[in-house]
């Protein structure tokens, strides 16, 4: 691995670790002002000192973000349908290659839908994007997105997060299921959850911990963060479980305590 794309990838996933607390906002690019970010600079500035990286999209890191700080970001680079869109999570590549470089990006995210009908776009043009970030040393992370009519267990989340390790991605962003020690074990990158929709901060806190018991390399949380009853107390209380091995309870009165 080029020493660029070792610094990037151990900037994002803390070396005496081996963990990662990534800090979604990237909602936008296809809810529109969801619920939490409708002011996306109040929103995030008070949390980034938790966070190990911050994933958004480059309009929101242009126009919320200030350049002075130092948190590695992961650029939102797929898009192309909304959440109206019957066909949502459709998606091409939305960014080029050279915005990334310019944005000064630690990685490039970009979803890919397997078992859908199209399947083999997002795949290919998934592909394309990992060329073009290779080149520059730039890792790409996977999001394995999911459909409504696809089922989010471990022999289909293994199939995804293993597909996408082969196709070239560097971090693989899943689900958690039941039996994710199979898809830890048959994924050769680390793989990271995503926080999914809001759930009670017991159950996040909850999920994040099992997680990381059974080799998950970190969780990208959003709205299990941001539309928490205080999103400054929960990214404190994920971060304890994710870089403290803080247990459960601990994390949660941690939370109840800085509420």
């Amino acid at each position: 691995m080029d020493w660029g794309m070792a610094n990037r990838i151990n900037r994002i996933i803390k070396p005496d670790t081996g963990r990662t607390l990534m800090f979604a906002v990237d909602h936008g690019y296809f809810m529109g002002p969801t619920t939490g970010l409708e002011k996306l600079d109040e929103t995030v500035m008070p949390l980034l000192p938790y966070a190990d990286s911050l994933m958004l999209t480059r309009g929101a890191l242009r126009y919320y973000v200030p350049s002075s700080v130092d948190v590695p970001i992961i650029l939102r680079v797929s898009g192309g349908t909304s959440i109206l869109n019957k066909h949502m999570l459709h998606e091409g590549i939305a960014v080029g290659i050279e915005d990334a470089i310019r944005l000064n990006v630690a990685a490039v995210a970009f979803s890919i839908m397997v078992g859908a009908d199209y399947e083999r776009d997002t795949l290919l043009t998934f592909t394309k994007m990992i060329d073009d970030a290779e080149r520059y040393g730039i890792p790409t992370l996977a999001v394995t997105a999911v459909g409504k009519n696809l089922v989010r267990d471990a022999k289909y989340l293994s199939l995804a997060s293993r597909l996408a390790a082969e196709l070239g991605a560097r971090i693989v962003k899943t689900y958690f299921c039941d039996d994710f020690e199979r898809v830890i074990q048959t994924c050769p990158v680390p793989v990271v959850i995503a926080g999914g929709k809001k759930i009670p901060e017991k159950e996040a806190l909850s999920m994040a911990y099992q997680a990381i018991q059974t080799g998950a390399a970190g969780v990208d949380m959003g709205r299990n963060i941001f539309q928490a009853e205080s999103p400054k107390a929960m990214v404190q209380a994920v971060r304890s479980i994710v870089q403290d091995d803080f247990t459960v309870d601990q994390a949660f009165e941690l939370y109840s305590d800085l509420k």
